[in-house]
């Protein structure tokens, strides 16, 4: 029996609520999960489809990519998520899909704007994006530079990723990570929500105003405050 049953059960779960919760199309997504006592994290195996993928498929590798246990080909995205895990210490999971919406404000370069509650609830900013990833980084190695994107645009945009725990990548599409691969996916789908809400928003009315920077901080410390007292 695997040592790492626990963590490939952990992704494995994560990965089918993607599946679940309509935030993939074919196998265009995946969920990782780490352990920071081994060095260790589980993602999901490359291609195959979510309705054949069992928790033994899942791939456990170090923060080098270096695969630990498992026989098929780990994600394609495998090399950013470890680039995050080692860079980003207090994350235990993360999401990445192309759900439409998220990816749709990802191909029109934008930040997706907080017009209300629900991304308040959330996050105090605006959803960044990444500019598009550079010709330079990307004739080399693509993916673990896709990691530099992000952690250059929470720089540039001055972000505390423990705080926004979700990016765009410019003309590509989201990812999303919490304290475990169950949250990152949780954020996904609110990331996704907030994106349609936005873009609707956008089409009922072209200058919709910004949330009020009280609302904004009534409905974030209500629920992440120190007196937070919110939940539905």
């Amino acid at each position: 029996m695997s040592i790492y049953k626990e963590l490939k059960r952990e992704c494995y779960e994560a990965n089918m609520q993607l599946e679940a919760l309509k935030l993939v199309v074919y196998t265009f997504g995946n969920v990782s999960a780490v352990d920071r006592d081994k060095g260790i994290f589980a993602i999901k195996p490359s291609g195959v489809p979510y309705e054949l993928l069992k928790p033994e498929d899942i791939v456990i590798l170090d923060y080098d990519v270096n695969v630990v246990e498992g026989n098929l080909r780990p994600s394609s995205d495998t090399k950013t998520h470890a680039y995050l895990y080692k860079n980003w210490e207090n994350i235990g999971g993360i999401s990445h899909t192309h759900a439409i919406y998220s990816v749709a404000w990802a191909q029109a370069q934008l930040d997706i704007p907080i017009f209300g509650t629900t991304h308040a609830d959330h996050l105090t900013t605006d959803i960044p994006c990444a500019p598009p990833m550079r010709d330079d980084l990307i004739e080399g190695n693509y993916e673990y530079n896709t990691g530099i994107q992000i952690l250059d645009c929470f720089k540039e945009k001055n972000l505390s990723y423990e705080e926004v725990e979700m990016v765009l990548i410019g003309n590509h599409g989201p990812f999303t990570w919490g304290k475990n691969a169950e949250k990152a996916v949780y954020n996904s789908k609110v990331l996704e929500t907030i994106a349609e809400m936005a873009y609707l928003t956008r089409q009922i009315n072209p200058n919709a105003p910004r949330l009020k920077d009280s609302l904004i901080k009534k409905h974030y410390e209500r629920k992440h405050g120190k007196n937070a007292y919110y939940g539905q």
